[in-house]
């Protein structure tokens, strides 16, 4: 009797653990969700420069912002899929890639819209392929976002979710402050520059200090380098 009881033992606690670790992958806060945006960033950034090398035979900078290789449309991205569809990992992949399609989709339209509110341009225009919907996107492109997330919930999300988790708490509450602070200040620079841009470009001189400083740190040279697919936009 006492050896079986010291047989079951091990069982429980393997069966505990598992639980554990489904709950933990599913658990969201602000520290996971920033990894996780974050790492898309760069994911985003890694993969738009290999299919530009592939499908155009060359490199182009494909960054959302000024400082390092991240981009944060695939950034909020990764996290807008996330939190809409992680618990759906375990169902069917066709409702997986439905979701993610049309999330995908209305994000992107967005944040062309978003963008072209905001400064003037756009970074992408599809009004010459079939099926877009204002040349903000299109079904090809919203298909690639069902592609992209089905594999990311359902192969890398769970796997990341887990090496996050691993990270010890007071490196990854230190980590997550310090990034944080970066990407943030990273943004905001990044949008006055070409806030500042797009001022400079219907001929308005700098007012103060803070133009004066983004004129001279941040010329049209060095943004059209940086955002090389950056178009104007010509109402007519």
């Amino acid at each position: 009797m006492q050896k079986e009881m010291k047989m079951s033992k091990p069982v429980f606690v393997k069966e505990n653990k598992n639980k554990y670790r489904q709950k933990a992958t599913d658990k969201l806060n602000y520290s996971k969700l920033f990894w996780i945006f974050l790492i898309g960033c760069f994911i985003g950034v890694v993969f738009e420069t290999l299919y530009c090398i592939i499908m155009r035979g060359r490199y182009e900078s494909r960054v959302g912002v000024i400082y390092g290789p991240f981009n944060p449309v695939y950034g909020v991205g990764a996290a807008l899929l996330t939190i809409c569809l992680r618990r759906l990992r375990n169902k069917r992949d066709l409702w997986i890639f439905l979701g993610s399609a049309v999330i995908g989709g209305a994000f992107e339209y967005l944040c062309s819209f978003c963008q072209e509110l905001a400064f003037g341009t756009v970074s992408w225009e599809y009004s010459h392929t079939q099926y877009n919907f204002n040349g903000r996107t299109n079904i090809m492109y919203s298909f690639i976002w069902g592609l992209l997330g089905l594999i990311w919930v359902k192969e890398i999300y769970p796997r990341l979710s887990s090496l996050i988790d691993r990270i010890p708490k007071y490196i990854n509450k230190i980590l997550t402050v310090v990034l944080s602070i970066f990407m943030l200040i990273n943004m905001l620079i990044s949008a006055m520059a070409l806030e500042r841009q797009s001022r400079r470009r219907i001929g308005v001189s700098p007012t103060n200090s803070i133009e004066k400083f983004l004129d001279e740190h941040y010329p049209d040279d060095l943004l059209n380098e940086i955002y090389p697919n950056m178009m104007v936009v010509i109402l007519i």
